[in-house]
Order: C-alpha cells, then structure tokens, then sequence
C-alpha cells in the first residue's frame, strides 16, 4: 500500500512499537476481514505496553518530532490505552526555498503582483508537470506611470514633480483617442514606485491612467492573459502556442462568416483562451476551529486571544488530516457516523506545535483553499502564531491591503468567490440562497455542514475532529465536484478579465469587466478615458425613468391579469440586452456622433417609434466587438460544441465550463455598462439598450397578437404565452429574426402559471416542480414556521392538474393557512420558529445613516458584552418597543408583537390567494369566527 511518506499510501504505519490512531480504531472498528483485523489487533496490543499510540513521521520530519512526556488516556469500548502528545522540536520544515527564476519552462500564469520590498512586478507561474511555482521578477525595466496632456517644457517647470524622490522620468506618446477622435500626443510621467502615482497625478490639471493598479498596468503594457501558458527566455515573455483543432477553426470560419476584418482578427486572438485545457493544480483546505469561553463570543482574528483547538487539512491527492489540541477534562469521546476514517486525527498537547505541524503540510501545496479565510481562518492562524512566539519567517503568508498572499503559491477565498452575485446567479442559476458553506455546499454537493448542538469549544475529540474535518472536505470538494468545474470556470474567468487569480476570485463582475476593457484599449494603443470625459460629451438622456433614483426608463413590464392560467409557454430572447449592444453598435466612442464626423448614421428609437439617440456605424464600437464577440462565441461555438456526442466527455465538460463563463460575462454585461459607477458608463448607451429592449418587445407582442397568440404577460426579455399553437410560435421567432436579427427560443413550458401581479408569479411544471418568482415566502429571511407552511402551500399547488382540481386547492389553500393564523394567535411557536435569520454585510458599528432590524438586535447584543461582527447571522424577533426588534437570545415569548406577524403573514400568502381569488377576510375572519364559536 505504500509507506506514510506517500499520501497515496496506507494510513496504518508500525515503525518500533508505534501504530496511528486512526489505524487502531479502522482496524478495531471497520476492518470487515476477520484475519486482517487480528493481525492488525496484535500490532495494536504490543504498542499497548509500550509507548502507547502516535502517528509516526517519515523521511526529514522524523527529526522535526519529539515525544512529550504527557500522556492522553483514551478509552474505546473495554480498551484502555495511551497516546503520547506531539511536540514540534525543531522549526526549518516549515519553510522551502523559492527563487527568483531566469529561466522559466512552459508554465501558467496564475498571478501578477508588485512587491514592494523588491520594488519589482512579480509573476507567479505553475508548472503542472513537475507540481512547481515559479516566481520571475520583472527584468525589463517597466515603471509606474500617468499620462498627462502637458507638454515636457511644462512638467520640468513643475518642481513638485521633479524634485520628488520618487520622480524617474517623462516620456511622450501618441494614443487614439476614441471618445474625441483622432490621435492625441500625452506625456508620460513615469515614477519609481505606485504610491508615487497618487501622489504626483494630482500636481497636473488633468491626469490619465493614474488610477489603475500597478499589477494591472504591468498585464496590460506586457498583453498579458492569466490562466495562459507562457515561458521566459532571456528576459523574454513569450507566450506558449496553442494547437487549435482543424475542425474549430473550420467552424469558426463559417459561424462568423461576414463579419469585418478587425473582428475576425480579434476572434482569431480568442480562440486559444477557450481551447487551452486548464491546469490541473494540486490543492489543500484547511480549516481551524477556536475555543471560545462561552457561547455567542466569536473570536476577533485581530487579537487571536483564544487558542486554535483544531485545524484540518484535506488536499485534492489524498492526504487527509486533522490536528487536534488536547485540553484537560476535555474526552475523546464516543466515535460518530461521520467521524473521518480517511483522515488522520493526530492530537497535540501543544498550541505551537499543531500550528507548526499544519504549515509544515500546507506548503507542500500549490494553491490553498479556504472558506472566508481572508477575513478569519488565514488572519487568525497568522496572529496566533506569532503570539505564540512562531517567528514571522515561518509563517508562509504575506499581506496586500485587502487579502493574504500566500508566498509559496496561492489562495482562493472560496467564501468571496460564491458572495459573487454573477457566480450565483448566472453560473449556478441561484441554486444556494444563502452565502454559507452550509448552504452551498449542500445546494452544490448535496452534503451538509456536521449539525452539533453545542459549540465548538464543548465538544469531545472525537466529535470536534469530525466537525472540523468535514468543513475542510467541503471546501475542497466545492472545486473538485463536476469534473472541477469551479477551478476550470475561475481559470476562464481569469482569461477573460485578464486578471490574476487573487482578484479574480476576490472582485465582482463590474471589476472584472472593467480589466477586460481596460486591457483592450491598452491593446489597440487607445487612451483609457476618465469617466468625467465621457460624462461631459456624452450624458444626454431623453427619457423618464419611472423608478424613483433612476436617469431614464428602464425595461418594459406587462402587468398580467391575476389568474391561474394552463399550458403556458415561456419566449426568452437569448441574451437580449448583450445582442442589442452589438446588433446596434452601442459603445461609449459611437453613441450619438457630432455632426459630419461620421458616414453611417443609425437612429434608435424606443417603444413609441421616436428617435431618442443615434450610432455611427462607421466601425465596431469597443464595448460593441467586446461584447458581442463572448455572446457570438457561445451561441455559435461553444453551446454547440458543450453538446457535441463526437466529442470525450472530458472535452464536452470542458466546453460546457467555457460556455458557462461567456454566459457570466455576457449576462452581467448590461448592468455594469447601465451602472453609473462603471468607468466607462455613457448615459446615452445605456438608454439607448432599454430603449431598443422595450421597441422589441412591444413590436413582438404586436406581432403575437396578429398571429392571434394570447400574450399574458412580458417581463424585460421574455414573453408568456397562453396555451400556444407550435406553427404560429414559429412564425413569430422567424419574424423577430428577420426584422431585429435576434433569437426568440422557448425557455420553460408549465403546467399552469398563478399569477398574482407584475414579478410575483408561481409556475408549476409537467414533472411537478415549483418554479417561484418574486413570493416572499421563498425568501432566505423568512422565518421557519412561515418556510415550513409556504412549503405546505406549494405542494398544495403542484397538485393541481386541471381546472377540475381548483376547487380542491382553493379549500386546501384557504386550511393550511388558516392553521397558521390560529397559530400565532395562540402563540403556538417557539422564538426560534418565528425568527428573521439576517447576515451582517458590515460590522454594526459601520451602519450609521440607517438601522435595519437585524443591526438594532445585532447592537443590543453588543450592549450584553456578546461579540458580533460582519458575516454574522443574527437572529430577531419582531416586539413591542422602541426597537421593534430583539435579538432571540434576549426575548421571551411575551415579548413578541402578534400583530406585527399576522401583517406578516397576510403579505406573504395574499400573493398566492390572490391568483384564485381568495380573500385574507376569508382566512382572518372565520378564524375569529371559529374561535368564538369554540370559546
């Protein structure tokens, strides 16, 4: 089976009368062979009257151990036997050398950052081949710089630039300049170092690129593609050539047959971002445990007061580990159902050395993995460390202003990573709610977080080992399920941003988007334009918006007629919003041209047929090409080629994940270029997008109803159409193909739809599944007892087959939620069940200008010297007095403000009622009618 020095190995390891503890109870517990069980039963009872029980290191680390002379008793069933606690002895395993490289093999690139203490751009490559990160520091010479239209005679005059000590030296350049036309001649101040930037760029009248990372800059200037294989040859950056198959380059050929020659140039760029397999990187989780003194305390990462108890460990090529503190009185307890059996549980009698013990494991690892570990687990081990005299050199972590680096590699916040509302909604389709391990994991693995009742600080070995451990195990698997769908999809993401892993797993989709088009302007040598720019030529808007806060009109909605309809047919338009953007050349540079400086003049108008703004077509807009090219590439190429049967499996996953990613940048495309946030946002584009959105759909319902299709309702992108005929539905997506040159698909079909008003909708399919939108009883804030009825109302709904059962449903309907209603006035419920469950987004004390509920309970739990903090889940109930609100740790049952429930309750189920004509006088009156009947 292999020695311990091999993870693939046997666990079980006997090295002079010493035998794991794990082995001890597989082959007690689990070993179904009755021989094997003997002859590990006899290694077991001669270590029993020897030095007892360990884990015995191999190779080097033997001489990093030391056995204390403190001994753990441990009892299993009728056996009694001792384990020797671990000490660390000596410190040098925990650190590996990692130099500076000349030379670098083909290799991915995986991070861009500065370092400070060398003054130098540093890239971090993996070779998947020998499992090594390579760093090389820049040896080009590139510099920090800003770009001014100053001329050099006048910047020499400026003695503030000059004399700084930072000051390197100036440079002119040409750039295009797209937003005004034209070439413009730009001075380039080039410094020492970043800071030097913020500081110098306000010496000047006006400034450009002076805001942009220098990371990012150094990506941009050098053209360089995270996630890409490159290798460096006397100081040369080269990237690695990728084979394209003749079959994707015949299909490309066709699909893009017509387009211009820019665009096709830029395709061919593109192809090997999405055909280069990714690598395959060894990783580990880990996650600690720390001991609080009572219940509700969390511990504060800044101070690290409490010990870690217990860290886990558990990598992607079978190693599998959990350190565990012994602490007086504390027992290793009764083994659970799910105690890690293929791990080993090794326990330390000292803080140190299980601190030691777990860095020693993962720098042998590539990429390390946590679950918000920037905020905790990372900071936290770091500040224990150290308090607890670990010399800073040991510990293998580096700070930025915003995360860890790890030195030896690199780490993902898997926690940051899922808080990415793109990810959520657009690559898993809203399948988690909630941004926890709990609830994504089990959304995403159908595996749960270990349920305990106490807290961590309360329970045996044997039970914290199992908690601890399983945390890990889901961190780890989060990026290995589906073929390591998460890691294949962040290396994408990666290649389309342009970005370094750290950022792209740590920022949202606008910043993402943003790189992307920063690094096309650096490509095409065009100046990056300030938003003010842009502001100032280009703000017009010619429509009102009808929300409040918003510049102009939005999507158009449909109000439907309440009602429970069968057989309705959902249209989509595939990724309208990204298919206007390019159909109609919308970008910042083209949006309403000024006078005689363009050929091609192209009107938009809005759903009433009026000219509200104009395009120049005279060549592809850079939002335009960029955006239509990623919706192009998946509809025409990679959707196909994800469902290709003459493809391995392996390849169609691959496909299927790239895809993925294009439908990520692509649906998230127009609320970042409609953001007014965004760098490069024009008023006039973004109105033009909603404009041109509500012209479509109400041409196409026009159309519908000439083909006499029964229109019920219309929501932004999609049509519902009652109970359709096939050849007319046909009819009308040829018709929008032909006359706006999108594609109209069919995208659900249900059984029935209730509707109750515009957004608040439920959809029951053929199969029985429920398909809400908008109900407020599917919300994640909603109490459990008003879940667990809500559950019982839809049920009640995926019932009904006909019109024939309505009358049955309505009764059932107007029972279930009648049985609630009597019981919050009896107050039958525990404080628990009526609870509003509430995360932190920030520390309380950061909330100022309003206070929601969940921080008014957050702070009165503050006021009782109980520690909370952002990513808290706080847990309220709704009573009467001057907060309204008390957190549930400090209410009673007579607290609670009935009426603020039954006000709840009504606005949660009125939006079912209400498509079959239900009144809530039905369910609130013969409720009081009952019980005065009763009393």
């Amino acid at each position: 089976m292999g020695s311990k020095g091999s993870r693939r190995g046997s666990r079980r390891v006997i090295n002079n009368n010493k035998v794991n503890l794990l082995s001890f109870i597989k082959a007690d517990k689990r070993v179904p062979n009755e021989g094997a069980s003997k002859a590990r039963g006899k290694s077991v009872n001669k270590s029993l009257g020897g030095k007892g029980l360990s884990k015995v290191p191999s190779g080097k680390r033997v001489k990093s151990l030391m056995e204390a002379a403190t001994h753990k008793t441990v009892v299993l069933g009728d056996i009694t036997f001792t384990i020797p606690l671990r000490i660390y002895e000596r410190e040098h395993q925990v650190v590996k050398e990692l130099r500076d490289r000349k030379e670098v093999p083909p290799s991915y690139l995986i991070s861009v950052i500065y370092d400070g203490a060398v003054g130098k751009a540093c890239l971090k490559l993996y070779d998947d081949v020998h499992d090594e990160v390579y760093i090389w520091y820049d040896k080009l010479g590139h510099k920090p710089y800003f770009l001014t239209d100053l001329p050099p005679e006048k910047i020499n005059n400026i003695k503030k630039i000059v004399n700084h000590e930072s000051f390197e030296g100036i440079e002119v350049v040409e750039k295009t300049d797209l937003l005004n036309g034209g070439k413009k001649v730009l001075t380039k101040i080039i410094t020492k170092d970043p800071l030097a930037v913020a500081t110098l760029r306000n010496y000047v009248p006006k400034a450009w690129e002076a805001k942009i990372k220098y990371h990012n800059n150094y990506i941009y200037d050098f053209q360089l593609i995270p996630g890409m294989m490159y290798e460096i040859h006397n100081g040369e950056i080269k990237e690695v050539k990728v084979e394209v198959s003749k079959e994707t380059l015949q299909m490309i050929q066709e699909k893009f047959k017509g387009e211009d020659e820019e665009t096709l140039k830029l395709i061919r760029e593109w192809i090997p971002i999405f055909e280069l397999k990714p690598p395959k990187i060894k990783r580990i989780a880990f996650d600690i445990e720390v001991y609080t003194p009572f219940k509700g305390r969390v511990p504060d990462p800044d101070v690290a007061e409490y010990p870690i108890i217990s860290i886990s460990l558990v990598s992607n090529d079978g190693f599998n580990k959990v350190n565990v503190l012994f602490r007086e009185g504390v027992e290793f307890g009764e083994l659970l159902p799910d105690y890690p059996f293929e791990a080993e549980v090794e326990i330390y009698g000292d803080e140190r050395g299980l601190i030691l013990d777990a860095l020693s494991q993962l720098i042998k690892y590539s990429l390390i993995l946590t679950f918000n570990g920037d905020a905790f687990d990372i900071p936290y081990l770091y500040k224990r460390a150290l308090k607890l005299g670990i010399p800073k050199d040991l510990l293998p972590f580096k700070w930025t202003r915003e995360y860890p680096l790890y030195t030896y590699g690199f780490t993902i916040d898997l926690y940051r990573f899922f808080d990415n509302n793109a990810i959520q909604n657009y690559a898993f389709g809203g399948k988690y709610k909630e941004k926890t391990l709990d609830a994504i994991a089990e959304a995403l693995l159908g595996v749960k977080k270990v349920v305990i009742k106490e807290t961590v600080s309360d329970l045996t070995l044997a039970e914290l080992a199992t908690y601890n451990f399983r945390d890990a195990w889901l961190t780890l698997n989060l990026t290995t399920f589906n073929g390591d769908l998460v890691w294949k999809l962040i290396v994408l993401l990666m290649r389309i941003s342009k970005m370094s892993l750290e950022d792209v797993c740590r920022r949202g989709i606008s910043i993402w988007i943003r790189n992307l088009m920063y690094w096309e302007h650096r490509k095409r040598n065009c100046l990056i334009p300030n938003q003010e720019d842009i502001m100032e030529k280009k703000s017009k808007v010619v429509t009102e918006a009808i929300i409040k806060g918003k510049k102009y009109a939005g999507a158009i909605v449909i109000n439907p007629i309440p009602g429970v309809y069968f057989n309705v047919v959902v249209l989509d338009y595939a990724s309208l919003y990204p298919s206007i953007i390019k159909r109609w050349n919308l970008s910042y540079e083209t949006i309403d041209p000024e006078p005689g400086t363009c050929k091609k003049v192209v009107e938009i108008k809005d759903e009433k047929g009026k000219t509200i703004h104009t395009v120049c077509f005279d060549r592809p807009g850079i939002t335009s090409q960029i955006t239509g090219l990623l919706r192009d590439f998946r509809v025409k190429i990679y959707k196909k080629k994800a469902k290709d049967k003459s493809l391995s499996d392996e390849e169609r996953g691959w496909y299927d994940v790239v895809q993925q990613a294009m439908k990520v940048f692509i649906n998230a495309s127009y609320g970042v270029f409609g953001h007014s946030t965004f760098p490069l946002y024009a008023p006039p584009v973004a109105e033009s997008v909603t404009a041109m959105g509500r012209y479509v759909i109400t041409s196409s319902i026009k159309k519908a109803r000439e083909l006499n299709l029964k229109v019920i309702y219309g929501d932004t992108d999609s049509l519902f159409i009652w109970s359709p005929l096939k050849d007319k539905l046909e009819e009308l997506k040829k018709w929008v193909h032909e006359n706006f040159g999108l594609e109209l698909e069919v995208d659900k079909v249900y059984k029935y739809v209730a509707f109750a008003q515009k957004k608040n909708y439920v959809g029951v399919f053929t199969d029985g599944s429920i398909d809400i939108k908008g109900l407020m009883g599917k919300k994640r804030n909603t109490p459990d007892l008003f879940k667990l009825y809500f559950i019982r109302v839809t049920k009640e709904l995926a019932s009904l087959n006909s019109v024939d059962d309505v009358e049955r449903v309505k009764t059932n309907l107007r029972s279930i939620i009648r049985e609630l209603y009597q019981r919050l006035k009896s107050k039958d419920f525990t404080l628990d069940e009526i609870a509003f469950k509430v995360a932190l987004s920030k520390s309380p004390r950061e909330y100022r200008k309003t206070t929601p509920p969940h921080v008014r309970a957050a702070k009165q739990l503050m006021r009782h010297n109980i520690l909370v903090n952002k990513g808290d889940i706080i847990l309220y109930v709704k009573v009467k007095s001057r907060d309204k609100v008390k957190a549930v740790q400090l209410a009673k049952l007579s607290d609670v403000h009935i009426d603020e429930y039954l006000d709840y309750v009504k606005s949660v189920f009125e939006q079912v009622l209400a498509p079959f004509n239900i009144q809530w006088e039905e369910i609130a009156g013969l409720s009081m009618l009952e019980k005065y009947l009763s009393g």
